[in-house]
């Protein structure tokens, strides 16, 4: 179908409608019953109560609750809107030879990834992380004799985003603000450069990393991009460049990064995500002082549920009207 095709309208009119919805920290309902749809909402935190009132169900908001064996307990849903970006959980050819649309929350976190994104970088520069250790421990630092260990100033400096689709062009953008040079990595150099100065393809990474003073990931865990970040990749950054990692943790080669790290081969590294979450009590990550780690919050926002309900409204619009496209269509 083409973005101009319609069809039969999906869903029952707003009378009948059921929307459930599902997650374990995101409370959506109250926000959208205040908009006074006149639409039958229910909200649920587990996975047992989601299994319990999926039946009633013809649209369904949720994320990490969601398992693929409760299909056959969804006998009227008609429409799934992902609270995440990511999609890999839901069987999507099932979806669809049940009739089932899935649409995904890309985008809803964009601001506070890429916002994220350049705050650990400023963290590891202006030595942020370690002025708050300082604060613990009532110290105060004297002035630096030596320069290398000063804060530093990002003008000047090349960043190269690795993933530059709605998250890592912010992130160039932003970093255009502190006039850096940005050189994009993405999968299709055709789509565009976006914000970056230059874009190259995934196979070039490795050809431009020697002239990066800051590596951002900001790409989704695929086959192509898991381990991209391997010892062979890490061993070509300056050792005064850093690593910023918004994207997975899958993404790196961590027992290689937490060797480079320990080596001093490279100056430091930013990590919202690791391989395994949460990070284990034995990790070296935790101990390092080249090191800024956040919980994988970098998505977290006040505005998420917000952002997230603007394209359930938009998608519910165009359900009614039988328009078959939808934002972040999936299936």
């Amino acid at each position: 179908m083409t973005m101009h095709d319609t069809m039969t309208p999906l869903l029952p009119a707003k009378d009948r409608l059921h929307i459930l919805f599902a997650h374990g920290a995101y409370d959506m309902k109250p926000i959208f019953d205040a908009r006074g749809a006149g639409i039958t909402t229910t909200q649920v935190s587990t996975y047992a109560d989601l299994e319990a009132a999926l039946p009633e169900a013809d649209v369904l908001v949720v994320s990490g609750l969601w398992k693929n064996d409760l299909l056959p307990k969804a006998a009227k849903l008609k429409y799934i809107q992902s609270v995440s970006s990511g999609t890999n959980q839901y069987d999507t050819a099932a979806f669809a030879a049940r009739g089932i649309r899935l649409a995904s929350g890309q985008g809803v976190n964009k601001n506070a990834v890429s916002e994220h994104a350049i705050g650990l970088l400023l963290s590891l520069t202006r030595r942020l992380a370690t002025a708050r250790d300082n604060q613990a421990a009532h110290l105060w630092r004297r002035e630096q004799t030596d320069p290398m260990a000063r804060e530093d100033e990002l003008p000047g400096k090349t960043m190269v985003i690795v993933g530059t689709g709605g998250i890592g062009d912010r992130i160039a953008r932003l970093a255009k603000a502190f006039d850096m040079k940005v050189i994009g990595i993405r999968r299709d150099p055709a789509k565009g450069r976006g914000a970056a100065d230059e874009v190259h393809s995934f196979r070039d990474l490795k050809a431009v990393l020697p002239a990066a003073d800051v590596v951002v990931l900001s790409c989704p865990l695929t086959e192509e991009t898991a381990g991209l970040m391997d010892a062979e990749a890490i061993a070509l950054l300056k050792p005064t460049a850093y690593l910023i990692n918004v994207a997975r943790g899958g993404c790196v080669d961590e027992p290689a990064l937490i060797a480079a790290l320990q080596a001093g081969h490279f100056a430091g590294a930013g990590l919202d995500v690791t391989a395994v979450e949460p990070l284990p009590a034995d990790s070296p990550l935790w101990s390092m002082p080249n090191v800024v780690l956040t919980p994988h919050a970098a998505g977290e926002t006040r505005r998420y549920e917000l952002n997230v309900l603007a394209i359930l409204e938009a998608n519910l619009e165009r359900l009614w009207a039988g328009d078959a496209a939808l934002v972040n269509a999936i299936v």
